[in-house]
């Protein structure tokens, strides 16, 4: 029998892999930096949901896509000024 030894993946090599496996799924990866602001309303989102940083953030971009569909775009952004968030 021909016995082939595997080799274990490094773990870029299973980073990489699992991007990839995303990708192929549809999903695309976003990075950025949060402002203090932001970063004060996530936490208090996962907090009161549960929900996962893939989840809110995907649910932020609705959100505003939302918002900029129905002409809401500019209230919401007042809004966030008036509140300081």
């Amino acid at each position: 029998m021909n016995k082939q030894k595997k080799t274990a993946l490094t773990n870029a090599e299973k980073q990489k892999r699992y991007r990839e496996r995303q990708k192929e799924r549809g999903k695309q990866e976003m990075r950025g930096y949060m402002s203090p602001e932001a970063k004060a309303c996530y936490e208090l989102i996962a907090q009161q949901t549960d929900w996962n940083d893939s989840v809110i953030l995907s649910n932020a971009v609705r959100l505003t896509y939302a918002a900029y569909k129905n002409g809401q775009i500019g209230l919401l952004n007042n809004w966030l000024k008036k509140n300081n968030l």
